[in-house]
């Protein structure tokens, strides 16, 4: 069903241009649940996952396109909103270009703890990340490297956030995360056998390439927030603490570069 559309207040666009991400999300009723897919690789990698798509928005040039098409043919009769390049660029305050399609999605029901750890050699652990930003960089990351899975302490931001979704290029679709419970996940992966790494500056951590390090068969490997780290309490619960080498005068890397450099690492010889 193709609407073309003049107006932001066109019914049924409310998701694109009117609702926040924090309104999509839907605490109070995670059954009307919803997040944006932007972009053709991000949309198209949410589909080959599973997702079920609400509406489309869409620039009026890409419909008859090869990619467009495609995209559509697995959008069943989910409504397709469309407009010339400047009445969208109008409505949305900037040009689509790589974004030229959009996809409201339905929320998937968030897995377990132990779901996501039953079969991992290798977890990241994220404590306090608030930066769509930079959680978007970590995932790709994660998936990039092989690791098998992440989990987030209850206080990071939410991995279905457009700017996260967009960064991390869809990663988030297909590599399994979960929610930790208030003690950061500490107490669950020790019972699962996991040797849980913290990465922090302190004068008593281990070199990031011992060789015992990446001998263990099952790691989680902490990230803090990008401000003060990890939590004292967290660092103490870890088993081993590992750090990144600074030259002087530069005290830390960003919490997304750090990520990727002790996924390399630390990734599972198999």
């Amino acid at each position: 069903m193709i609407i073309r559309i003049e107006s932001p207040s066109h019914p049924g666009t409310e998701v694109f241009f009117q609702h926040s991400d924090a309104m999509l999300r839907a605490k109070q009723h995670p059954e009307d649940a919803m997040f944006i897919a932007e972009g053709p690789k991000v949309v198209l990698s949410a589909l080959d996952a599973g997702f079920a798509p609400v509406s489309v928005l869409m620039r009026e040039r890409h419909l008859e396109s090869e990619e467009g098409r495609r995209i559509l043919s697995r959008c069943g009769d989910a409504p397709v909103y469309v407009g010339p390049d400047d009445v969208l660029a109008a409505l949305t305050g900037f040009r689509l270009e790589r974004s030229w399609v959009q996809i409201a999605m339905r929320r998937p029901k968030e897995r377990t703890l132990a779901s996501v750890c039953e079969k991992a050699h290798r977890i990241a652990v994220l404590e306090n990340i608030t930066e769509p930003s930079n959680l978007g960089a970590i995932f790709r990351s994660a998936a990039a490297l092989g690791l098998d899975g992440v989990l987030l302490t209850p206080s990071c931001c939410d991995v279905y956030h457009r700017r996260c979704v967009r960064v991390c290029m869809g990663t988030v679709f297909r590599l399994p995360w979960a929610r930790t419970e208030a003690d950061s996940g500490i107490s669950a992966l020790g019972e699962m056998a996991f040797s849980r790494v913290c990465m922090a500056l302190r004068a008593d951590s281990m070199a990031l390439d011992d060789p015992f390090l990446a001998s263990r068969e099952k790691l989680a490997i902490y990230l803090g927030t990008e401000d003060t780290g990890l939590k004292d309490e967290t660092i103490a619960g870890c088993d081993h603490t590992v750090c990144i080498p600074m030259a002087p005068g530069v005290d830390s890397l960003n919490v997304a570069a750090a990520a990727a450099i002790a996924f390399w690492q630390l990734r599972w010889r198999r």
